[in-house]
């Protein structure tokens, strides 16, 4: 899975709201009543990781959005990332579109919206008709610098359903990730981060997992953001694989951003 809303799913492990650190890599281009920011970024990465689970296959990603943001809290943007045919089977780009509604006071904040998974060139799940394409809706709050937030799916998780896995179990409609994340500033441009999160796959429980990740970024200024981050996961090792690797193994990621 720019701006402070944590659905995005920003620069893969650069700037991963609510699932690790939030880089905000936007330049900002306000019009003249300053009500309305439009952000844009790039970056490349050594591993495209999300939520654990690798989905480049241990290989680098090239990864950029857009994102508009209004003073009274809405907020809307698409982010896309390259993927592996092997990871996500048949598919070589993921393109997130995402909005909702952000709201800050003193120290607090909460964030509600939703964020759709695409991929256009609707990929299936091996053996089946069933797509990846997944919507989430979520909420989250959060106080100075931690944060708590939900993700609850309002389709199938990637196409996890009785037709697709063979298992007669029903739907995976409904099924949710939580996670707790933490910023904790070293130095002048230097913030140490990490996060706890659990993945619940409704009705397939043994996909069931826990994910951590810590990482530290540093800010260069002129819009330039670097990262090193280590992530981790207790996922099952014989369901989490594809073309023989394990998806959920421990990985260390480098990356690069820039706003513009």
């Amino acid at each position: 899975m720019s701006i402070q809303p944590w659905c995005q799913r920003a620069l893969g492990a650069l700037a991963l709201c609510g699932t690790g650190l939030a880089l905000n890599p936007g330049a900002h281009a306000q019009d003249a009543a300053g009500a309305h920011t439009v952000t844009a970024n790039v970056g490349l990465i050594s591993n495209y990781v999300f939520r654990g689970m690798t989905y480049t296959q241990d290989r680098p990603a090239l990864q950029g959005g857009f994102d508009y943001a209004h003073d009274s809290g809405l907020y809307a943007g698409v982010w896309g990332t390259n993927v592996s045919s092997e990871a996500i089977n048949g598919a070589s780009l993921e393109i997130d579109v995402y909005g909702g509604y952000a709201w800050h006071h003193g120290d607090w904040h909460a964030d509600i919206g939703l964020l759709q998974f695409y991929y256009p060139e609707h990929p299936r799940l091996p053996g089946s008709r069933e797509r990846y394409d997944t919507l989430e809706a979520h909420v989250g709050a959060g106080w100075r610098m931690l944060s708590l937030k939900y993700s609850h799916t309002l389709t199938d998780f990637f196409g996890f359903n009785e037709a697709s896995m063979g298992a007669g179990r029903g739907r995976s409609r409904g099924s949710g990730y939580l996670v707790l994340s933490a910023e904790f500033p070293l130095a002048q441009n230097l913030v140490l981060d990490g996060h706890l999160g659990r993945q619940r796959v409704r009705n397939y429980g043994e996909y069931n997992y826990t994910d951590w990740r810590l990482g530290l970024t540093h800010s260069f200024g002129t819009g330039w953001t670097a990262t090193l981050a280590y992530t981790d996961t207790d996922a099952d090792d014989a369901l989490w694989v594809a073309d023989g690797k394990r998806l959920g193994r421990a990985h260390w990621i480098i990356g690069l951003a820039r706003r513009f």
